[in-house]
């Protein structure tokens, strides 16, 4: 799908979606029109695609594409990187910054959908809802197969990484009665942080009857949950995942349910996505497992894709967008002289 608008004055920038799943882009085209910026749409899923297609672009529009230094150079004229969604591990923010191309997010976009999901996963697995439910449809009752089953009070809700996401969700589990407890790396263990108490990882391990997973992905944090984090949790413990795929090891997590050593888990990012149909995680009755779509709610996917653009137009007028990941990029390389600069002049 390829929609376009055209600046009704002097050389229009163009903004290109490189490459997304979005069943339309209306909020992106309505924030280009106003700026008088031309916009279009493409699918490229390969490195020669994206130089082809992104070759006239001043900013572009990311959803999964990996964009790279040599990606970069390739593309003269680039000038803003916007990324649907949070993370921005597909890009490789030090050479965008090196060479003074600004990096936008959306991080808070999401934030009630995403906390709203990881709850609802958390809970079906506790409970064993998916189980139950395909008894019932089968003409059986299958308790059996999902005890022990136990009430939200008294059960203990550990949340690893106390952002935006992970603030809301420990809000939404404190009021399911459960006692929450949280870590992060910028809190002191036995402190209160951010209205959670907080612990260190092993001791949120060894507590949490549910360990829900909230932080970026990046070196620090690939594989933060592995055998160790999972050795430590109880046999009823649940693991959920709504932050990036790499941060739980799969293996171990595979290993440790194989064993019987957890209760389950609740996961919605991956290290592969699409999630392949044989993928040993799905032969688990005690894993639920959604397409990466934690994030996603009307309002949130609204509010996303007009952010993305509008981050976007704003550094190719010249004005600081509302979020962006490397502020040291602005007014160097090839934003330095867009501060002066507004769309369509």
């Amino acid at each position: 799908m390829t929609a376009t608008t055209t600046a009704p004055q002097g050389p229009a920038p163009t903004m290109v979606v490189t490459e997304c799943d979005h069943d339309a882009f209306l909020q992106e085209e309505d924030v280009a029109r106003a700026a008088g910026a031309t916009f279009r749409v493409e699918q490229a899923h390969d490195r020669a695609a994206l130089e082809r297609t992104c070759a006239d672009a001043d900013g572009i529009l990311v959803q999964y594409a990996t964009i790279d230094g040599p990606l970069m150079d390739a593309l003269p004229r680039l000038r803003v990187i916007g990324r649907y969604g949070v993370g921005v591990d597909s890009v490789d923010v030090q050479a965008a910054t090196e060479r003074g191309i600004a990096v936008c997010n959306v991080p808070d976009y999401g934030t009630e959908a995403v906390s709203d999901h990881a709850i609802g996963l958390a809970l079906a697995v506790a409970r064993g809802i998916p189980l139950l439910d395909r008894g019932v449809r089968a003409g059986r009752v299958d308790l059996p197969k999902v005890r022990p089953l136990h009430q939200i009070a008294g059960r203990t809700f550990g949340v690893v990484g106390l952002g935006r996401i992970g603030r809301a969700t420990a809000r939404k589990a404190a009021g399911l009665g459960y006692d929450v407890v949280g870590f992060d790396v910028l809190a002191t263990p036995g402190t209160d942080y951010r209205g959670v108490r907080a612990v260190t990882l092993d001791e949120l391990c060894a507590a949490a009857d549910v360990v829900s997973v909230h932080v970026p992905l990046h070196e620090g944090t690939r594989g933060m949950i592995g055998p160790e984090q999972l050795a430590l949790m109880g046999p009823t413990a649940v693991v959920v995942n709504t932050a990036r795929g790499g941060v739980v090891d799969t293996d171990a997590l595979v290993a440790a349910l194989g064993q019987g050593a957890l209760g389950g888990a609740a996961i919605d990012t991956h290290d592969v996505e699409p999630l392949p149909t044989d993928h040993p995680l799905t032969r688990f009755d005690n894993v639920v497992l959604t397409p990466h779509l934690a994030w996603y709610s009307e309002e949130s996917y609204r509010e996303l894709k007009r952010r993305t653009a509008q981050n976007v137009v704003d550094v190719l007028a010249g004005s600081p967008p509302r979020e962006v990941v490397n502020p040291e990029a602005w007014g160097r390389g090839r934003t330095a002289h867009l501060a002066t600069q507004p769309i369509g002049a």
